[in-house]
């Protein structure tokens, strides 16, 4: 599979509506703008489903996806706030 791979099961939806890659410590960056915010465990509402995944790639920010991981086109490297 091409794209950088992330496991899925850091890929969530926060209780504010944004779809995030959960990089562990708090820290999250945003798959729609790929800003990295601070948030806490309690945010995060859900991990993304398949049809959550299915919009990623129609859209063109997801590559592909299986049961373990989620192949992100373009996602900025982890950091620390």
């Amino acid at each position: 599979m091409r794209g950088t791979p992330v496991a899925r099961s850091w890929v969530v939806w926060m209780r504010n509506g944004v779809i995030a890659v959960d990089w562990g410590d708090g820290v999250f960056v945003d798959i729609l703008s790929n800003q990295f915010f601070e948030a806490s465990q309690a945010e995060v509402s859900h991990r993304a489903p398949d049809a959550d995944l299915d919009w990623l790639r129609s859209i063109g920010r997801v590559e592909d996806y299986d049961v373990n991981n989620v192949y992100f086109i373009q996602l900025p490297e982890p950091r620390r706030l």
